[in-house]
């Protein structure tokens, strides 16, 4: 009897590299693995998508669609070329209009995709309708995805069987196009007994042939256990990824998982271990200066309670590294469980992650419930789509206090179609302002990275990647690298500017303060401070300036968030003691109000 054929993608050029490097690393660094990986007879790869779409831009000064062009003309043009795309949102910073959803599908199918894996973090049928139709209609097959994750104990009302029954059911009733359905888990947390029953319970219901899928990973130490109970249940597809950017916070290993089958009547993808090995070996070349962060290899018994995906994990720890507060994430991890029962149960993958992430900072950093990140609020408030189960009542009531911001029950699609700055016209516009050359794929990145896309296209990005060599060269005899940093004297804090090639340690803030700017100070004056490091994004009152409690001060960006300072009762702003693009630290006095 002939062994099962179980497809295999392999996910470690997209989210292998999302889930160990935040993203973060060049394409003519991984191009040779690439070619080792076709060599190794792998024809079923995730190249792009996702957050890895938006990385490039941001921290690699690459063009996403350059680097998916390339990575066709070395695979061939037969390969399964996938990438990953979240409902309304694609793989943009918030939800898109109807234009924005059809260019990103036209733009993907141009350069060279083949299959656009497609989901939804609250499971909301609307938000997969339009975009799963456009996928369709521009050519390219349409993966539609049920999310997975396990609730923290104590939770009821959404991520059981049932739940995804019906998810399933509705996706199926709605006639969206699909080729294939994927169960997908980004925490990893799905408990292997419910797995089974979930991919059982799907082959009951979907029509014969239909091909089915699981994604996980090891974050939470039951994927391999969970890919056994998949294949056991009927699944005909997973995911692995090479080491390594494998296990840990990122996907099963591909050697892993050839010897978990051993003996087994399933064959994975027609792959031999002998050349897979050697494929292995060629992409812990390719990346061996990179630096891997210690997190990404772990197994964490706490993302059960906490689920944090992988994909997430690292790209927020990278972001908490660069902002030297690393040292809070564990407390972040445990203040996650919380934000995810009062939030509605919506799946902990992108971009709810990062509305639990970004909620959970807040309440660590500023105590809870103080500041409610927006898209944490606007998730609450509906402007998302519908969550699994009704948010808590006092955090939705926080949530429209704070953000000024009513509950809507309107699709999130058409949300976007009433906002003027989702249109076609609104980004060309800012491209022809900007002297920045008008063609689709300028348009698209623009609105998808919105201003750190216009810094790209105007090509003042900067490369920000953590390899051993640049690290070892910085640190060469003690010195610092440069950058940014914060040092503390006596109990105060220090802010301090590095420049590269220069030896000398340029002081550019004392006590938080510049000291050109700093304004003296009487008994009533108080001084306003960062409550979060991050860098200036805009400045948006004068000094002089009359402002009421609660007016806008200055608006910080930190862990992809805006951070509004406020004044914290009426007066006079007396001084803004930073400058744009400054780098501030935590407790950093940014304005003097008098």
């Amino acid at each position: 009897m002939a062994k099962k054929f179980i497809d295999i993608m392999d996910t470690t050029f997209r989210d292998g590299f999302q889930s160990v490097f935040g993203g973060r690393v060049l394409m003519d660094d991984f191009f040779p693995a690439v070619e080792a990986a076709k060599h190794a007879g792998i024809t079923h790869y995730e190249f792009g998508g996702g957050a890895r779409f938006q990385s490039l831009f941001f921290y690699l000064n690459e063009n996403a669609f350059e680097m998916m062009d390339k990575f066709r003309d070395i695979v061939g043009p037969d390969a399964n070329l996938q990438t990953l795309a979240r409902g309304v949102n694609t793989v943009m910073l918030d939800t898109g209009s109807r234009e924005l959803i059809d260019l990103h599908a036209k733009m993907f199918k141009k350069h060279g995709t083949t299959t656009i894996r497609n989901f939804d973090a609250l499971n909301d049928i609307e938000n997969l309708k339009y975009s799963g139709e456009r996928i369709s209609h521009h050519g390219l097959k349409h993966e539609v995805v049920v999310t997975m994750m396990d609730l923290p104990p104590g939770c009821t009302g959404a991520h059981d069987v049932d739940f995804y029954e019906k998810t399933l059911r509705d996706i199926l009733d709605s006639n969206i196009p699909y080729d294939s359905i994927c169960f997908k888990d980004a925490s990893g947390t799905s408990s292997p007994q419910k797995v089974y029953e979930t991919i059982k319970m799907a082959r009951t219901l979907v029509p014969e042939g239909t091909h089915l899928r699981l994604h996980t990973h090891e974050t939470a130490g039951v994927s391999v256990a969970s890919y056994m109970a998949a294949l056991d249940a009927g699944i005909d597809g997973i995911d692995m990824a090479a080491a390594p950017v494998s296990g840990g916070t990122s996907q099963p290993d591909i050697l892993t998982m050839l010897h978990a089958v051993k003996g087994m009547d399933y064959d994975l993808g027609g792959l031999e271990i002998d050349k897979i090995l050697t494929y292995e070996k060629e992409v812990q070349h390719s990346l061996s200066d990179y630096f891997i962060p210690p997190e990404a290899t772990k197994v964490s018994p706490l993302i059960p309670f906490s689920p944090m995906p992988g994909g997430a994990l690292t790209a927020n720890t990278q972001m908490m590294r660069d902002n030297n507060i690393l040292e809070r994430f564990p407390d972040v991890i445990d203040a996650m469980r919380e934000v995810v029962e009062r939030g509605g149960y919506g799946t902990s993958v992108t971009p709810v992650s990062q509305f639990y992430f970004q909620q959970a900072l807040n309440n660590v950093m500023q105590g809870p419930w103080n500041a409610i990140a927006p898209g944490y609020g606007k998730m609450v408030l509906g402007y998302f789509g519908k969550t699994p189960v009704s948010p808590d009542p006092e955090i939705v009531k926080i949530a429209s206090e704070k953000l000024g911001l009513e509950v809507t029950t309107k699709n999130a699609i058409d949300l976007a179609d009433a906002d003027e700055t989702k249109s076609l016209a609104y980004w060309t516009k800012k491209l022809e302002d900007e002297g920045i050359e008008i063609n689709d794929e300028n348009v698209f990145i623009a609105a998808a990275c919105q201003d750190k896309g216009i810094t790209f296209l105007k090509g003042d990005a900067e490369v920000n990647v953590r390899k051993l060599s640049t690290m070892e060269e910085e640190n060469k005899g003690g010195s610092m690298g440069s950058g940014n940093y914060t040092v503390v004297v006596d109990g105060q804090k220090f802010s301090v500017q590095v420049a590269e090639g220069n030896a000398d340690i340029q002081v550019t803030a004392v006590n938080g303060e510049s000291a050109s700017t700093k304004s003296p100070t009487s008994d009533s004056d108080i001084e306003i401070k960062a409550l979060l490091p991050g860098a200036v994004w805009k400045n948006v009152a004068n000094p002089g300036q009359s402002v009421q409690e609660g007016d806008v001060i200055l608006i910080l960006e930190s862990m992809k968030m805006e951070i509004d300072v406020v004044a914290p009762r009426g007066g006079v702003v007396k001084s803004i003691n930073v400058n744009v693009n400054d780098k501030v630290v935590e407790g950093q006095v940014v304005a003097v109000l008098g």
